[in-house]
C-alpha cells in the first residue's frame, strides 16, 4: 500500500523539506547556516562567479541572514569539511565518518579517482606538509633542484591525498585550497570508524528523504558508484519494516520517512520569490525537476552560445510553490551593476502582476547580495513584458 499524493501536495512536501521559501529562524545567523548545510546535507561547490557562487548562493537562499565569511568559520570552527558529495561540496563534521566509505575505498584501491597515483611524489608532498605545515599546491612550484615539484603532479598528489583522507583542506586563500594532515583538520570527538556497507547505504537514504522530502532509489545514489542496486534493496526492505512509507506521485513511486506526510498541515509562503542557483539542492537533478515541477531545465554555460535558448547562467526562479521564470544576469564587480541579460517567463505562469511584485522585492536583495547598487534589464520573453518590468525597477 501507498499513499497518493497530488502533484502540489509533492511539491510542498519538497519544498518545505528544502526550507525554500525560508522560514524565520531565530538566533546567530550563522548557527542558521550551519543549520541549513545539516539539513542539506552538503553543499554543492562550485567556481563559476557570474553571479556569487553557487555555495554562497544556495545558503542565502535558506538563510537571508547569511554572510559569505560563514562558511570559512564554519571550517576554522570544525563544524563542516570538504569532500566529494556527488561533487566537490561542503558537508556536516558531524557526518565524517560517512565519508570514510569512499576515502577508505579509494585508499584500499576499491575505488579510483580520476588522477593516477605517483606513490613516491604522495610520499614526498605528505612528508612536506607533515614538517612544515598547511600548503596549497603553489608552494610546489619548481624550486631550485627541487625539480620533482611541478606545480600539476604535485596537485594531483595533493588531490589523491585528500580524496583517501590523508589529506583535508584546513582553509581557503581567495579560494585556493589549504591541504593539511587529516589528523590535525579533525576534532578529537569525531568518530572515525568506517561505517559498513549497509550503514552507509541506510545513511545515504535516510539523508536524502530528510532533505528532500521524497526520493526514488535513482535519485539517492546519483552519481555515487555502486549503489543502485544496493539502495533499491535497502529501500524495499526499509519499507516492508516500517521504517519508510511509500508515495504514488502521479503514476511514480517515491519513497518517504513516516513523518514526512505530516509536513502537510505546515504553511508555505507562496508570496515569497527566491531567485536559485542552477547548483541548489533542490535543483540539481534535472529529471526530478522535470518529473515534480514540470521544470525542463539545462545550465547553457557548457554549450556553444549560438546554441543557448536562456543565456550562460540562467538562474531558475520560485514562486507561488512553482518554477515559473528563469534569469540570465551577471554582477559586474567593476561597475557594480547586477545585468539582466534575460529574463524569461514560463507559459504556465498566470498571476504576472504578484510575480512582478515579489520579483522585484526578492531582486532587491538578491542586488545587495551580489554586492551591486544598480540593475539594468536587457532583455524578456515575452518581450512586452520588460517595459511593465523596467517601469517597476
Amino acid at each position: 500500500m501507498s499513499e497518493t499524493l497530488s502533484i502540489q501536495e509533492a511539491q510542498k512536501l519538497v519544498l518545505i523539506s528544502h526550507n525554500l521559501p525560508p522560514s524565520h529562524k531565530k538566533g546567530k545567523a550563522i548557527d542558521c547556516t550551519l543549520s541549513s548545510i545539516e539539513n542539506l546535507g552538503y553543499v554543492q561547490i562550485d567556481t563559476i562567479s557570474t553571479v556569487q557562487r553557487a555555495h554562497h548562493h544556495t545558503l542565502w537562499s535558506r538563510n537571508p541572514r547569511y554572510q559569505n565569511s560563514h562558511l570559512d568559520e564554519l571550517v576554522a570552527k570544525k563544524k563542516v569539511f570538504e569532500y566529494w558529495s556527488h561533487a566537490a561540496a561542503y558537508l556536516p563534521m558531524k557526518d565524517y565518518k560517512y565519508s570514510l566509505y569512499r576515502k577508505n575505498a579509494i585508499l584500499r584501491g576499491e575505488q579510483k579517482h580520476w588522477f593516477s597515483k605517483d606513490i613516491g611524489l604522495m610520499k614526498s608532498v605528505l612528508n612536506r606538509i607533515k614538517e612544515e605545515g598547511p600548503l596549497m599546491a603553489k608552494d610546489f612550484m619548481h624550486q631550485g633542484k627541487l625539480k620533482e615539484w611541478g606545480s600539476k603532479p604535485a596537485k594531483q598528489a595533493l588531490e589523491n591525498l585528500f580524496m583517501q583522507g590523508e589529506l583535508m583542506i584546513s582553509s581557503r586563500k581567495n579560494f585556493h585550497k589549504v591541504y593539511d594532515l587529516t589528523e590535525r583538520v579533525l576534532p578529537n570527538h569525531i568518530d572515525c570508524r568506517e561505517p559498513s556497507q549497509m550503514e552507509y547505504i541506510r545513511y545515504l537514504i535516510k539523508n536524502y528523504l530528510k532533505a528532500n522530502g521524497i526520493g526514488q532509489a535513482a535519485e539517492i545514489s546519483y552519481l555515487l558508484k555502486n549503489t543502485k542496486a544496493l539502495v533499491t534493496a535497502a529501500l524495499q526492505e526499509m519499507h516492508s519494516s516500517g521504517e519508510l512509507v511509500q508515495t504514488n506521485v502521479n503514476g511514480n513511486i517515491y519513497y518517504a520517512l513516516p513523518d514526512v506526510l505530516s509536513l502537510l498541515n505546515n504553511s508555505l509562503n507562496r508570496n515569497q520569490l527566491k531567485i536559485l542557483s542552477p547548483f541548489d539542492n533542490l535543483l540539481i537533478q534535472r529529471k526530478r525537476m522535470l518529473n515534480l515541477f514540470d521544470f525542463d531545465y539545462q545550465i547553457e554555460c557548457y554549450i556553444p552560445e549560438s546554441k543557448r535558448k536562456y543565456g550562460y547562467f540562467s538562474l531558475p526562479i520560485l514562486w507561488n510553490a512553482n518554477l515559473v521564470a528563469r534569469m540570465d544576469c551577471k554582477a559586474d564587480r567593476k561597475t557594480s551593476i547586477l545585468h539582466i541579460n534575460h529574463l524569461a517567463l514560463e507559459e504556465r505562469l498566470q498571476d504576472k502582476d504578484g510575480f512582478t511584485h515579489a520579483f522585484c522585492k526578492e531582486l532587491e536583495a538578491f542586488k545587495q547580495f551580489n554586492n551591486c547598487t544598480e540593475i539594468k534589464l536587457h532583455k524578456t520573453t515575452p518581450p512586452d513584458f520588460k517595459a511593465t518590468l523596467q517601469n517597476l525597477l
